[in-house]
């Protein structure tokens, strides 16, 4: 019952500010995360201190109880000191047991397990709120790592601080008391010691510390390699890059091992060192406990308490200086992971954003300017473009003309240089992301699902739909037929069958018939279609066309297609070329005026377009 009440005590999920930016130092970002949980670290601390004051008394005790062998008397020893062994006892029996389960429980059952997934959830929700081109730039296996790498590390380098270098000042301070109340000559070798091993770790730290970062680079590094090779195994299989990919791997575990030995190459020397530095106070301590037994300076008991307390932190330096570098192996991950999680998010809502609020559902572009980066040249110059409620309008341009990237700056992936684009009046730099991407569905050429089950990956839009509704709009989508014969590797099927890593398990064809399902279910006002039937066979697509006629009545649509047959039929055809408006009209006015567009129509064959060189900036991004 009180396990249970300790554990709840701190939520690992526990509402924060998960936009506010982690600070850029170590110290810092660990403080961050760990403020949440200080008042169970300063218990951890104050238990730390009484189970290890207990610990160190134990040596003083083995002393007391040796010189009481040797100067009681037999007969009348429980008599005259009965009382003593008996509070003696009491401490090995009842005292040291309950110090001891106090830490254990304190570390294990209120601070670990909750801290290190505390840490991990807050890193976590902070590196989605990152834009698009944040995730385009790096291994998806690398973030991943970082994150979940970056909860132990935060924790340890508290947790392990306090458990360790606090037992060592006890140990220490408890050595020095006991040989200074006796002689300061047996204080002295103690004194020495703990200066000299000040040094050598104020010597080792920064040394390990700037080779950990380096070798935890390189180990992320490796990760990234090996789960990117994962990621794409089909295109390795298809253009036979085994050996390739092989070599890359073998390159980043290469690399990995000379930093790992590098690394370790310092371990050698400070262990040496400190063998020696440890073997020195030990004839140091010994000689001064001989000298002064010699001469009746101290007891028996006092000897073998001084010397155990020193062949005890002689152990125990070994242990810290391992752990200090542990320490700082963590603070190599958690420099890494801070590079990777400490930036500012590239998209952020406004102090003031509201929700958006679609009445009719008009979009207008009005003067919109947009480049992917500084000194790159204009994707989206000077464009202007209303969209009326309820409109199907068909984008139309060779490839690069920026049609994908007009429908990303609708959905606010990226922020505009120039201009506005305005729903129902409203700017969308002004409302919230969720509420605009919340009303707005839209089916992309690369269809990519989740590796959950097919009922997850339709309901994604619509959580709270029931089976029914998924059902029916598998149904419209014409997805119903193939998920009924589906089953996975552990034997669930149909709507439970699991879909593999971004969908490999199903056919391209299949993927965006679940994602035409998956809008269809949303039933956003406004529709975005980019290449929605690009992966199907003219069978299904025209099984499907009357779904998405039904799909589109009343909502404003965006539609994109290479096979201008798909987009013929829509109420007006905007022509584009390098980021402008050069034509727009219906179908039947383009053909009549013989311009880029009825080119492109000539040209297709098959139904797509052929390929036409372009006179203007390719967009490379689309």
């Amino acid at each position: 019952m009180f396990l249970d009440w300790l554990e709840r005590r701190i939520d690992p999920f526990a509402s924060f500010e998960d936009g506010r930016m982690p600070p850029k130092t170590v110290t810092g970002f660990a403080a961050f995360y760990l403020k949440p949980m200080r008042v169970a670290l300063v218990l951890l601390f104050l238990v730390a201190i009484a189970a290890g004051t207990v610990e160190a008394s134990l040596y003083l005790l083995m002393g007391w109880f040796i010189d009481l062998l040797n100067t009681a008397d037999r007969a009348t020893v429980l008599e005259e000191h009965g009382f003593k062994i008996g509070l003696a006892a009491m401490l090995l029996l009842v005292v040291r047991p309950f110090t001891v389960w106090l830490h254990e429980v304190m570390s294990n059952q209120l601070l670990v397990p909750q801290a290190t997934n505390q840490v991990r959830w807050r890193t976590h929700l902070y590196t989605l709120g990152h834009s698009l081109s944040y995730f385009q730039a790096d291994f998806a296996g690398r973030l991943a790592n970082r994150v979940v790498q970056v909860g132990p590390a935060v924790r340890e380098l508290a947790v392990v601080f306090i458990d360790t270098l606090l037992y060592v000042a006890i140990y220490a301070v408890t050595a020095v008391g006991l040989f200074g109340s006796i002689s300061l000559w047996m204080a002295l070798p103690v004194v020495v010691w703990v200066a000299a091993y000040s040094v050598l770790t104020w010597w080792f730290v920064p040394r390990a510390r700037a080779r950990s970062l380096v070798t935890a680079d390189t180990r992320s590094l490796l990760i990234g390699r090996i789960v990117d090779s994962y990621t794409n195994i089909l295109t390795v299989k298809l253009f036979a890059r085994d050996r390739e990919e092989r070599a890359a791997v073998r390159d980043a575990i290469d690399v990995h091992t000379v930093a790992h030995l590098h690394q370790f190459r310092l371990v050698t020397t400070t262990t040496t060192l400190l063998g020696l530095l440890n073997s020195a106070l030990i004839v140091a301590t010994a000689t001064a406990c001989f000298v002064l037994w010699r001469r009746g300076g101290m007891t028996t008991g006092e000897a073998a308490a001084g010397l155990a307390l020193v062949l005890r932190l002689m152990a125990m330096s070994g242990w810290v200086m391992q752990t200090v570098r542990g320490i700082f192996e963590n603070v190599g991950v958690i420099q890494e992971s801070m590079q990777t999680i400490s930036r500012p998010h590239g998209i952020v809502d406004r102090p003031d954003a509201r929700t958006l609020a679609v009445s009719g559902g008009d979009i207008r572009f009005d003067r919109v300017g947009f480049r992917y980066g500084d000194g790159t040249p204009s994707v989206i110059q000077d464009f202007s473009l209303h969209i009326r409620p309820g409109e199907k309008v068909g984008l139309v341009g060779i490839s690069g003309a920026g049609k994908t990237t007009l429908t990303a700056l609708l959905l606010r992936l990226h922020d505009i240089q120039n201009g506005r684009i305005l729903i129902d009046g409203q700017d969308i730099a002004g409302v919230t992301q969720e509420s605009l991407r919340g009303a707005i569905a839209m089916v992309t050429q690369d269809t990519s699902l989740l590796h959950r089950s097919i009922r997850d990956n339709i309901a994604y839009g619509r959580p709270d739909a029931t089976l029914e509704e998924i059902q029916r709009a598998a149904r419209l989508a014409e997805a119903d037929g193939f998920i009924a014969g589906l089953v996975d590797n552990k034997g669930r099927t149909g709507y439970d069958a699991q879909v593999g890593e971004r969908g490999v398990k199903l056919s391209g064809g299949q993927r965006q018939r679940i994602a035409i399902a998956r809008v269809i279910l949303k039933n956003a006002p406004i529709l975005i279609l980019d290449e929605a039937t690009s992966a199907l066979d003219s069978q299904v697509e025209a099984a499907i066309q009357d779904s998405l006629d039904t799909l589109m009545q009343g909502k404003t649509v965006l539609a994109i297609a290479h096979r201008l047959s798909t987009i013929a039929a829509l109420d007006r055809l905007i022509v584009i070329d390098a980021g402008r408006i050069v034509e727009e009209g219906t179908h039947a006015e383009l053909i009549r005026t013989g311009g880029l567009y009825a080119r492109l129509w000539e040209r297709q064959s098959g139904g797509f377009l052929g390929d036409v060189t372009p006179t203007v900036y390719e967009d490379a991004a689309e």
